[in-house]
């Protein structure tokens, strides 16, 4: 009998102890997509992974994609939980660029969370070029079918008053290509992340480097650029190439990786997971040297792709990050997404005869139209 109670009294223990485990209701196993083994977005992935393992015995299987229609589809086909992405999110539930097509168009995703990622102009120091405004005339790097890189350069450009028109562009195949055009002098300027491995060369290089400020308080400059790609805010960045140690420069901030899910995920199981994330930050925010901006005051507010997801908000709001104006703007993009959704379904009745090409210009003329009768 003594033997029997020992037993129970420890398996009791054993409840105990797996009680955090339990009070998270997370699934014993999870599928996550993200960018392909070695990339940021996999890394990330892997060290929250670890970290939902340590805590709560959770399996995670990641499974990599080097492209966004790679990582998008086992999230809507419900073979994966959740997606590690870059602006593919933006771009479906816009159902521009490559999901402008009659297999795809706008869907509904909610976002969990995203890490601040800073993006800016970046121009040889010899380019002439100060501020944004200056790029007028210059040449200016994009990378051949990369809509992700390219319409951020778009969106910063506008931000000085410029469009594609006003400069030169100057396409590159690869995104490496692209980057390390400047050195070379083939270009002046191209948009990207200010640690990317090229940059340090440029800096290094005779031309030099400079960041065309985008200042937070202009406002006239911030709404063109967020007509062009509503996804980014001000931001200070204090890691860059060339950057004296002790200085910021004047950015903007978008979000790589953002944690993203369907709508139809539900809202408590969100919550367990974005609960998991914030519990488990000590155990992985060391993981890369940009994986403290996972802290829920930075990875939890917009403006970001896609909605918040509702069980998303809701702890958000339950720890006291959740602002009135975030459930503002939370409210409008959610509005967006459901307008775009809706005039897909009578696009497509009206146009599924069209060839692919000029389907896709029919689709984003229609979404231009949407989007400025929101605005």
């Amino acid at each position: 009998m003594k033997y029997f109670n020992l037993r129970s009294a420890l398996s009791v223990l054993a409840t105990c102890v797996a009680l955090p485990a339990i009070s998270q209701e997370l699934p014993e196993t999870m599928v996550w997509t993200s960018y392909d083994v070695g990339s940021a977005g996999y890394a990330e992935a892997s060290a929250i992974a670890d970290a939902f393992g340590k805590s709560f015995g959770t399996r995670v299987r990641i499974q990599p994609s080097g492209s966004g229609i790679g990582r998008l589809q086992p999230l809507l086909q419900g073979r994966a939980d959740y997606a590690f992405l870059a602006t593919e999110a933006f771009f479906l539930g816009e159902g521009a660029y490559d999901f402008a097509t009659a297999d795809w168009g706008p869907r509904q995703l909610r976002a969990v969370a995203g890490r601040p990622a800073g993006i800016t102009l970046v121009a040889a120091g010899d380019a002439g070029i100060k501020t944004v405004a200056d790029a007028r005339g210059k040449r200016i790097a994009f990378v051949a079918g990369n809509p992700s890189v390219n319409v951020k350069c778009e969106a910063i450009l506008a931000f000085g008053g410029l469009t594609l028109d006003d400069v030169e562009v100057v396409m590159f195949p690869t995104y490496g290509s692209a980057m390390s055009s400047m050195t070379r002098n083939e270009s002046d300027a191209t948009c990207t992340t200010p640690t990317t491995s090229h940059l340090y060369e440029l800096a290094e290089s005779p031309r030099g480097i400079f960041y065309a400020p985008l200042e937070p308080d202009n406002k006239e400059g911030w709404d063109k650029l967020l007509e062009v790609l509503p996804i980014m805010s001000p931001s200070n960045e204090d890691v860059a190439a060339g950057l004296p140690e002790g200085e910021t420069a004047k950015m903007a901030a978008y979000r790589y990786p953002v944690i993203t899910t369907t709508n139809e995920k539900s809202a408590d199981e969100v919550y367990a997971f974005i609960k998991a994330l914030d519990e488990t930050y000590d155990l992985y925010k060391n993981g890369t040297a940009t994986m403290t901006r996972w802290s829920l005051d930075r990875s939890g507010r917009p403006a970001i792709d896609v909605p918040f997801h509702e069980g998303a908000v809701r702890y958000l709001r339950e720890i006291g990050i959740w602002t009135d104006e975030d459930e503002a703007w939370n409210v409008k993009r959610t509005a967006r997404m459901d307008a775009l959704v809706s005039a897909w379904a009578e696009f497509l009745d009206a146009n599924a005869g069209l060839a692919e090409e000029d389907f896709s210009k029919a689709w984003m003329a229609r979404r231009a139209e949407v989007v400025a009768a929101l605005n």
